[in-house]
């Protein structure tokens, strides 16, 4: 039986990688493979190593929703989700922020060759989760922990009450699906909890630029031109 016509679909990504029916759809989709069985119902958290986030829309083609067998599209509120999330940037919709992704982890191990797209995605995948099954994966999510000093702009760290929080220049913010909310002061000193990848903090560390949702902060990050 098909769900098609059932409320929102489960598609909306929160920055712990998690997959929730809310409405609206962010500025980014994104793709970890078929996650629906063949009635359209979400079944899985993901199908493979390939977690790429893409743009919304390409040249007016358009990918169903849930089509049994084909990629499932997914969304995000921004970039700064999406990569806390465990994904890149796609090598084909969104090639020159793939590039300028490769090229600021590339910096980081001290190298100037692009990284091979399957040695990203070997990186980020073992870096996103312990391990587990089902569709709720938080409980397995990796984390680490790093002076809150020393994070770039865009960096998703855990806040009160396990809140994903977004650093940037002089405020955190919290999540939620409409936007960065209740900003506080950034905090100085001590260690965070930090959801962002490391390979993805290496690449905002050197140099790149997440697009990021205009709740930020319109002089901060990349926002939506």
């Amino acid at each position: 039986m098909s769900t098609n016509n059932v409320g929102p679909r489960r598609n909306r990504v929160d920055p712990w990688g998690d997959l929730h029916a809310v409405s609206g759809r962010g500025l980014l989709s994104g793709n970890r493979g078929c996650l629906v069985d063949a009635g359209g119902l979400v079944v899985r958290h993901q199908r493979g190593t390939l977690w790429i986030a893409c743009v919304t829309e390409l040249r007016g083609r358009r990918q169903p929703l849930a089509a049994p067998g084909r990629w499932t599209p997914i969304f995000f509120l921004d970039e700064a989700v999406a990569l806390a999330a465990g994904h890149r940037p796609c090598a084909y919709c969104r090639r020159s922020d793939y590039r300028a992704y490769n090229q600021a982890v590339a910096r980081s191990v001290g190298t100037h060759a692009p990284l091979l797209a399957s040695e990203l995605n070997r990186r980020l995948a073992i870096e996103r989760y312990d391990g587990g099954r089902g569709l709720a994966r938080a409980a397995q999510r990796r984390t680490w922990t790093a002076p809150i000093d020393a994070l770039p702009v865009g960096t998703v760290i855990v806040g009160p009450k396990s809140t994903p929080c977004l650093l940037i220049a002089d405020h955190l913010l919290a999540f939620s699906f409409d936007g960065w909310i209740a900003p506080s002061p950034r905090p100085c000193g001590g260690d965070a909890m930090v959801l962002t990848p490391p390979t993805s903090l290496a690449a905002l560390s050197n140099g790149y630029r997440p697009l990021l949702h205009p709740t930020a902060d319109a002089g901060i990050g990349r926002p939506l031109a």
